[in-house]
């Protein structure tokens, strides 16, 4: 598995990524009114190309194929982390989020699903608190997680 930095050609690829992950691997969490509006069928690319171009953003590719990505900015908030739904288990996350935890000086942030907190904890994340968060009147369940970055002795 290759990681790559993120490049602006990757946008579109990117947002079609994200909703098919969501609408699919979260459907088991969330609601299609709550996949709706977090992940809706249309995203503005260029607002979302400068955010990831904004954070530290790394692409997963496997065989030629975008498998995930993340981002991370400089705070240590550890922004977005999806990996397709056909590459689910493969070490996609795990690839992406050992180089963007790299990227932090102390401490990494991140406000985890319910389909991901459990990877977050086995990777010695802990959940500070479940919270809701409000899309256009609907309330989505997630957790804000932090890992603390041990300092070099």
């Amino acid at each position: 598995m290759l990681i790559r930095k993120y490049t602006p050609s990757d946008c579109r690829e990117l947002a079609e990524l994200f909703y098919q992950t969501v609408h699919t691997v979260n459907a088991k969490d969330y609601t299609k009114e709550q996949l709706n509006v977090w992940a809706p069928d249309r995203v503005d690319l260029e607002q979302w190309n400068q955010s990831l171009l904004k954070h530290e953003c790394l692409i997963a590719v496997e065989n030629g194929i975008l498998a995930g990505f993340g981002d991370i900015d400089e705070t240590g908030y550890l922004d977005r982390l999806y990996v397709h739904k056909d590459y689910q288990r493969r070490g996609a996350a795990t690839a992406l989020c050992n180089e963007l935890e790299k990227k932090a000086l102390k401490k990494i942030t991140t406000h985890a699903s319910i389909t991901a907190k459990p990877f977050f904890e086995q990777r010695g994340y802990r959940a500070v608190k479940e919270q809701q968060v409000e899309r256009q009147g609907i309330l989505l369940t997630n957790y804000v997680m932090e890992k603390i970055i041990c300092e070099p002795s």
